[in-house]
């Protein structure tokens, strides 16, 4: 039997790729075909949604334990930098936005956010592209949230907010 039994324990907070961060309840047995089959089960409070995941597929499909401080601090300065629009029609950047929403991957999820993200005094931004710039966000604040604020999502959002704002040009 290996050492490593599982890399994820009941109570931990995790971040599972397509949801966000949710939080492992309970580990439990089930038989499936016929096959016992142990899975974590990870509620998305949030979402009031409940996932069974099976323990020995968690990593493969991308499931990890929170952000460090260094990750979420690079996502803090990926945020600072400059919107990068690229010139492709709103279909295939939409895309694009969503599979870094849904890659997990606290980095691009922050590059979404700072695409997207608009002051007063830009122009209006689609539904769609609202939608899109909410996802991100919600991602983020809950994982710096759960990562470096003590679950405190009012203070991570103010975090976040006060990075946005800091980026936005003076008005003249």
């Amino acid at each position: 039997m290996s050492k490593k039994k599982n890399e994820f324990s009941p109570n931990e907070y995790v971040v599972y790729p397509a949801h966000g961060v949710g939080q492992i309840v309970s580990i439990e047995t089930q038989e499936v075909a016929g096959m016992e089959l142990e899975m974590f089960v990870i509620s998305f409070e949030k979402d009031k949604m409940t996932l069974r995941v099976p323990t020995n597929k968690a990593t493969e499909i991308g499931m990890r334990g929170l952000s460090s401080p260094d990750v979420v601090g690079q996502a803090m300065t990926t945020l600072k930098g400059k919107a990068k629009v690229k010139r492709a029609m709103w279909s295939r950047r939409a895309q694009e936005y969503e599979q870094k929403i849904n890659s997990g991957d606290l980095i691009a999820i922050a590059e979404v956010v700072r695409d997207l993200h608009r002051t007063d005094d830009q122009r209006e931004q689609s539904y769609s592209e609202r939608q899109l710039y909410e996802a991100a966000l919600e991602r983020l604040t809950r994982e710096v949230a759960a990562a470096v604020d003590g679950g405190d999502e009012v203070a991570a959002a103010k975090k976040i907010g006060d990075v946005l704002l800091s980026r936005a040009p003076a008005a003249a």
